[in-house]
């Protein structure tokens, strides 16, 4: 079933899909390029930036931001754990600021305004506590006006992606890709219908998605200080 034989691989096929709709080294200095771009795709002298998904979406990102020849950063989202059921999401926030809620849960669980307000302080302390591990210090890189294409290393229900697309256009990207290795294709649809990114860009869209790791034979877990080293050679 694998069809990357690990991230990196995931990476270059993503980088390929790519170029192949438009995307070039060129557009991303904010030079021109021969090639002729897509509509909706790009446009010449565009200034991309590749935000990778903490933390196995980073490695992806890495391949795509060399082979576009674009600046790397990283783009913070923690969900919000029911306070009885921790691994369950009643939400989730990133950068910027943004929450999004389901409703549904938090009437399920009866979750108060008092346990919804302390389990997100607790989250955004540790968003800025990861933030600032990742980045050494750096400050994150300017989204005004830029293209910011988001990568993971794969989407399964697309709660976290759609907080990152939100968090990328509340710093203020111009446009927001969402670029992917493997997704399921219902939630691929729902997020270009909800108009979360303005286009999603996907390598395998299989007919039978459980889960992303399925797709990779080599699906190691990718710690804190993969992270830092990534972001710090990509400086």
């Amino acid at each position: 079933m694998a069809t990357f034989t690990d991230r990196y691989d995931a990476g270059r096929q993503l980088a390929a899909l790519l170029a192949s709709r438009g995307w070039s080294p060129d557009q991303s200095a904010g030079g021109t390029s021969a090639q002729e771009v897509p509509a909706g795709v790009g446009h010449q002298g565009v200034r991309l930036v590749v935000l990778g998904l903490p933390r196995g979406g980073v490695p992806v990102a890495e391949v795509v931001a060399r082979e576009l020849g674009a600046p790397l950063d990283v783009i913070m989202v923690r969900k919000l754990g029911v306070p009885v059921h921790p691994e369950l999401a009643m939400g989730a926030i990133g950068e910027g600021g943004v929450q999004v809620l389901d409703e549904s849960i938090l009437r399920h669980f009866a979750v108060t305004e008092v346990e919804l307000a302390e389990v997100q302080r607790r989250e955004e302390e540790t968003l800025a506590r990861r933030a600032a591990l990742f980045r050494e210090g750096r400050p994150p890189l300017d989204l005004k006006g830029a293209t910011a294409v988001l990568v993971d290393d794969g989407m399964a229900t697309g709660a976290t992606a759609r907080v990152a697309c939100q968090a990328a256009r509340r710093l203020g990207a111009a446009r927001v890709v969402l670029a992917l290795p493997v997704a399921a294709r219902d939630t691929v649809e729902q997020i270009q219908a909800d108009g979360d990114a303005d286009e999603v860009i996907v390598v395998s869209t299989p007919r039978y998605f459980r889960a992303v790791g399925e797709h990779y034979a080599d699906f190691t877990a990718v710690e804190d200080e993969d992270v830092v080293e990534i972001l710090r050679r990509n400086t």
